[in-house]
């Protein structure tokens, strides 16, 4: 059993207690002071010990490194002993996230129970779909029991509802048994409003720049390096001491660092170091909105070093193409071509005009950067909570416009993330909950979120006047759960199935699972009616329409070996060429010859 000494950063206190919560009353020990605006213990704690700081004699507070919060944000931290887990996974020689198949998840709504025990017991379910890594959406402690998780206010402890610490390795490790790496959704962009005591220890945040979520995260004021420390212990420790093998980086872009070196540079250099202390593979993947490649450029040629980013804009064409919403961000895609440019460039906003920003975005990706350095999907947490119903594409799409979107994000170049349930169709929605304890913030919640939906045009979308779920009531988070009987169901088993073909065709055809974009092209329809995507010697064929249709082969091709098909298809020759017949929706994944 290892001990720790209790640390801190209160560089402005002129006194710290130590306080240790007893039955009667609690202690306080005076803690000694060190360089730096640190200040010490007086003697180690064992593991389970609980404890808080109190600044100059005030109220106790949790530890802003606290690795547990047993009894909420708000109550004292709890030592835990990181080393006493006793790993089976010494064989785990790590996995890339470069064209590795992603599955983002929610603990709390991904099984009934809504812990990270009972997701590791659906791990053989991921295993048998053939994913490659898990994406957990954020696990740092935040307010109450139930949310999404961005507003965490502990992000060195693991939010207790889920489990705990100890929980999280526990289901890391039955991870790495099956094969599957583990990545973990982290934000450093801000802290929630509630329990955040960050600001009362020293200067976290700033004033000099504004973030959607108020005073931005200091990165690079004078007194900034502490916070920069912060930050990049917080990653390190996720991916030694847990053994996680990525972290996504929650909205970079609010980040605010104008600083000489980037806090994502420096981070970058740090992770780097330690993959090469520990021998595996370790990935940072950046949301981020800028369009801009220089995220996943290396810190050597002057970018930021991410090894991946998510990118929306082959979201928004496909979405847009298939379901014709044009609302919002959606106003500059729909149009075959625009998909096609964000299969084939990346970015759809690479230097042109954006109508939802209302200046110019972006910037264009060079040829030569692999494909695998961008996360495409057709739906994840954002793109379905934040709609006014939570609903999924399973709502609007038939089963075969949901065939073709999994066929292109699967097939295409990038590397694919699927939100959980939607392999088998789920029609459970996923909507924005929260769990507040402090009256006047939950009622601001639930009136800004049904304010934000108010201007947005939903009704006319849906066709029918709508209530927007309220994020405080728990009929909201019950809804949201997956229901594990639908993947057996007729239709949703179909496609449970088609999604596992699709996995295990990237597995086994090196020309899917390369990210070489010059190797990636796309052939349409004058009319738009069908797609052909091209993956090196194999084709993708899509009917985006109604009605059956006719896909003439590539050039110089005779025939084609079907290697997948959503429903039946024929290949023939005629006069004039070779071609494929597609029913409605179709979707053929074809190895074209000349014979």
């Amino acid at each position: 059993m290892s001990t720790e000494t209790p640390r801190v950063w209160a560089p402005a206190a002129t006194a710290v207690d130590l306080v240790l919560p007893g039955a009667r009353a609690a202690s306080r020990l005076p803690m000694t002071a060190e360089r730096g605006g640190w200040w010490a213990a007086p003697s180690p704690l064992p593991p389970g010990t609980d404890y808080a700081f109190s600044l100059d004699g005030g109220p106790p507070l949790p530890d802003p490194r606290s690795p547990w919060q047993p009894h909420g944000v708000h109550g004292p931290s709890r030592t835990f002993d990181t080393g006493a887990h006793v790993w089976s996974d010494g064989g785990w020689a790590g996995r890339s996230v470069l064209g590795a198949v992603v599955y983002e998840l929610h603990v709390g709504t991904f099984t009934p129970e809504g812990t990270l025990d009972a997701a590791a017991g659906r791990l053989d379910h991921l295993a048998a779909l053939g994913v490659d890594m898990v994406e957990l959406m954020p696990v740092a402690a935040f307010p109450g029991a139930h949310g999404w998780g961005y507003d965490g206010v502990a992000l060195y402890a693991v939010h207790e509802p889920y489990g705990g610490p100890a929980a999280l390795q526990r289901f890391v490790d039955a991870a790495h048994a099956r094969g599957i790496a583990v990545c973990l959704d982290v934000v450093y962009n801000h802290l929630g409003p509630s329990g955040n005591y960050l600001g009362a220890y020293g200067p976290y945040f700033t004033e000099r720049h504004q973030t959607p979520w108020g005073s931005a995260v200091n990165l690079d004021g004078d007194d900034a390096a502490e916070v920069r420390a912060y930050v990049v212990g917080n990653a390190l420790r996720w991916l030694r001491d847990f053994r996680l093998d990525a972290l996504r980086l929650d909205a970079v872009h609010a980040l605010v660092d104008d600083s000489p070196r980037h806090v994502l540079a420096e981070l970058s250099d740090a992770v780097a170091e330690l993959e090469a202390e520990v021998g595996r593979p370790l990935a940072l993947i950046a949301e981020s909105d800028l369009n801009d490649a220089r995220m996943v450029t290396p810190t050597a040629e002057g970018g930021l070093g991410m090894t991946a980013q998510w990118d929306d804009d082959l979201h928004h064409a496909l979405h847009a193409l298939l379901t014709g919403e044009r609302q919002g961000y959606y106003a500059d895609f729909g149009a075959a071509a625009t998909l096609a440019k964000a299969l084939t460039e990346v970015f759809v906003h690479d230097g042109e005009y954006s109508t939802f920003r209302g200046r110019v975005w972006g910037a264009p990706v060079p040829p030569e950067t692999d494909g695998r350095r961008f996360v495409v999907f057709s739906q994840d947490h954002d793109q379905v909570g934040n709609r006014a119903l939570g609903d999924r594409p399973s709502r609007t799409l038939s089963p075969g416009q949901l065939a073709v979107s999994a066929a292109l994000v699967l097939l295409g170049p990038g590397t694919p993330m699927l939100f959980m349930g939607e392999e088998w169709g789920a029609t459970t929605p996923f909507q924005y909950f929260t769990d507040h304890e402090e009256p006047e913030l939950a009622r601001a919640i639930q009136e800004g979120r049904a304010r934000e939906f108010g201007t947005h045009g939903w009704a006319e979308l849906y066709g029918h006047d709508i209530e927007v779920p309220d994020p405080q009531s728990p009929a909201t988070v019950e809804a949201s759960r997956l229901d594990w009987a639908e993947p057996a169901r007729p239709g949703h088993d179909r496609l449970l199935e088609f999604y596992t073909a699709l996995v295990r065709l990237r597995h086994d055809e090196p020309d899917i699972a390369s990210g070489d974009r010059t190797r990636t092209t796309v052939r349409l329809a004058d009319d738009d009616s069908w797609l052909v995507l091209g993956r090196g010697g194999i084709d993708v064929v899509l009917n985006l329409g109604s009605s059956a249709t006719r896909v003439p082969l590539r050039d110089g091709a005779t025939d084609a070996d079907v290697l997948l098909a959503w429903e039946p298809v024929t290949v023939r020759g005629e006069t004039g060429g070779a071609g494929v017949e597609l029913p409605a929706h179709g979707v053929a994944v074809l190895r074209p010859s000349s014979r």
